[in-house]
């Protein structure tokens, strides 16, 4: 009764997790939620994965498997297929969390770039560029798995290869995969949210310094008010990410070291990067006063 509550517990969970990013999405995209459009376009690239990420990973894989044994998804090439879209989808929420910092980095410290280069358009051909090139990237994860039996000329279920675990290729594909995500993405978005961060307080002491503040006297700063919540969202992100990997970064290097997993915290690792994967959106977009307004109004609206 315990495991069966809590089956239950975690599709609920899920499907409240899928409604607020199809609401997140919608909002999103009407707009008026006092962000450019370049940002708008990153937050519904991220909210768009995140939502894919719960229909395939959690649904698709997790709760079939549990709950529909022997279907058509448990076929190989079918199940074989849905791992690389658990993959890609997972790669693309960390990788539009890249382009995120990098459109925030060009828009506060990088104004010329930003008038030069960083239009809509280049920021769709990124997102669409990303998108393509994290799809071929996984592309040979297809092809990791055999079929477990054969019934009536039909293979049946996803067993990986043993050579998955002894091929040089394989080996060095998997920590190709693990470097690119979530490595490089760790070291990028420290980078770029360190930077603009540095920015923010630069600016913020001369501009504090030019109108008088730092002589005690007591002004209303829009401009500083503003930057300083652009500092908590960019370190709220660099934390997040940081936390919500570290686990599961823990566990890989510690399973490339002594090829074994760290006991329990490798369930745990890919629980919490599931997290991330699923809520990055949200956590970030609530820090939006805007959004949280037009956001709750949706909510109201949905429910009357």
């Amino acid at each position: 009764m315990v495991g069966k509550f809590a089956d239950d517990t975690r599709i609920s969970d899920v499907v409240k997790r899928a409604k607020v990013n199809f609401l997140v999405i919608l909002v999103l995209a009407r707009g008026k939620c006092g962000l450019s459009n370049c940002t708008t376009r990153c937050l519904v690239a991220m909210a768009t994965s995140d939502l894919l990420f719960l229909l395939v990973n959690v649904i698709l894989w997790q709760l079939n498997n549990f709950y529909f044994p022997r279907n058509f998804l448990d076929i190989t090439p079918v199940c074989s297929a849905v791992f690389v879209l658990i993959h890609v989808t997972t790669d693309c929420s960390v990788w539009f969390t890249v382009l995120f910092s990098f459109d925030r980095f060009v828009v506060i410290c990088c104004q010329t770039l930003k008038r030069k280069y960083w239009t809509d358009k280049t920021l769709a051909v990124a997102l669409a560029a990303t998108g393509i090139l994290l799809c071929s990237k996984n592309i040979p994860f297809y092809f990791r798995f055999q079929p477990g039996r054969i019934v009536n000329n039909v293979p049946w279920g996803c067993r990986t290869k043993a050579i998955y675990y002894t091929d040089p290729r394989w080996l060095g594909y998997n920590w190709f995969d693990n470097v690119l995500t979530p490595f490089i993405p760790f070291v990028l978005i420290l980078l770029m949210n360190t930077l603009t961060v540095r920015y923010i307080l630069v600016v913020s002491r001369v501009r504090k310094s030019l109108k008088g503040q730092s002589k005690g006297e007591s002004h209303k700063d829009a401009e500083m008010e503003s930057r300083r919540k652009s500092v908590i969202t960019l370190l709220t992100i660099s934390t997040s990410f940081i936390l919500l990997w570290f686990v599961y970064v823990t566990n890989f290097l510690y399973f490339a070291i002594n090829g074994t997993t760290f006991g329990v915290f490798a369930p745990i690792g890919y629980l919490v990067k599931d997290v991330s994967c699923s809520t990055n959106t949200l956590f970030y977009a609530v820090t939006l006063s805007k959004f949280r307004a037009k956001f709750r109004n949706a909510m109201h609206q949905l429910v009357t």
